[in-house]
């Protein structure tokens, strides 16, 4: 998709890195880079009788318009040539991204903004878009190590097919390796063959191990003949996902996750693998979101 790179500022200092990841994405992709700032004044914190809020007088224009000049002179000393347009947008954050996205290569917000709830770990902003965006999200956690590996987490279900094609793309793009990183359990569900109760199930593990490998060769068929350079370390791990996934990113400078997974909670836009990893990942994240046929 050649649409743009779209990141949402506020002038924080995690959406200002993020400027600054949108703007090298942007710049290694070829397409332009736009500067978002939703700005929504609730009804609600209007006192009872007062006069309705004017951008003029209240100045506030000046400062959203000085929040995206310093974002613009930040990607620009990123990636000095790069095409660059800047748009203030009335309404929530959430609903601005979302809509931004539609037409998007790439959605990218810092982990935290400025709110009221600025000690959550992960802002509602970015985990709304992460989960309902119709591109993918790259969520910026602590300053990325542009040399470390692309983290792909495969857990083999069609819905994750979007994040694999999205994690061979960004380490060719960036030059990196890739690990394919597939952890498995004797409570994973092709453990059982029939409805049981796991406690009475036996497992013959070294069959189990054989399938998961399976699984995980399967997951990258076809990709590795496209990006032939890209180097590709694939990971199978015994241990649970989250618990795997979050470790393995202390070393890693992204990781890729799918927005669902295979868990008893199918209808959710987003796993709770990939809710995890957004909150407690060591760098940056993406959530590819894979178009159900």
């Amino acid at each position: 998709m050649d649409g743009p790179v779209v990141v949402g500022v506020d002038g924080s200092p995690s959406s200002m890195v993020a400027v600054e990841v949108a703007a090298r994405e942007a710049g290694l992709r070829g397409v332009a880079l736009r500067l978002v700032h939703a700005f929504g004044w609730p009804a609600a914190h209007i006192p009872p009788g007062g006069r309705p809020w004017d951008a003029r007088s209240a100045g506030v224009r000046e400062l959203l318009d000085g929040t995206l000049i310093r974002a613009e002179r930040c990607a620009h000393d990123t990636a000095p040539n790069l095409e660059i347009t800047r748009e203030v947008v009335v309404g929530e954050p959430v609903t601005v991204l979302e809509v931004e996205s539609r037409t998007a290569s790439l959605a990218v917000v810092g982990s935290r903004g400025l709110s009221r709830f600025g000690a959550l770990l992960l802002g509602s902003t970015a985990g709304h878009l992460a989960a309902h965006a119709s591109c993918p999200v790259l969520v910026v956690r602590r300053r990325p190590d542009p040399a470390g590996p692309v983290l792909l987490a495969v857990d083999g279900s069609p819905a994750a097919r979007g994040a694999v094609e999205f994690a061979f793309a960004h380490a060719s793009l960036h030059g990196v390796r890739l690990v394919a990183l597939h952890a498995w359990s004797t409570r994973t569900e092709r453990a059982y063959e029939a409805p049981a109760d796991p406690p009475f199930v036996t497992y013959d593990e070294g069959r189990l191990h054989d399938e998961e490998e399976r699984v995980l060769a399967e997951a990258l068929g076809g990709l590795r003949e496209r990006y032939p350079d890209v180097a590709v370390e694939r990971r199978l791990v015994r241990g649970r996902v989250r618990h795997s996934l979050i470790e393995a990113s202390a070393d890693a400078g992204l990781v890729v996750v799918g927005a669902r997974g295979r868990g008893g909670f199918a209808g959710l836009l987003l796993g709770s693998v990939s809710q995890a990893v957004l909150h407690h990942a060591e760098c940056p994240v993406a959530v590819v979101r894979t178009e159900e046929k």
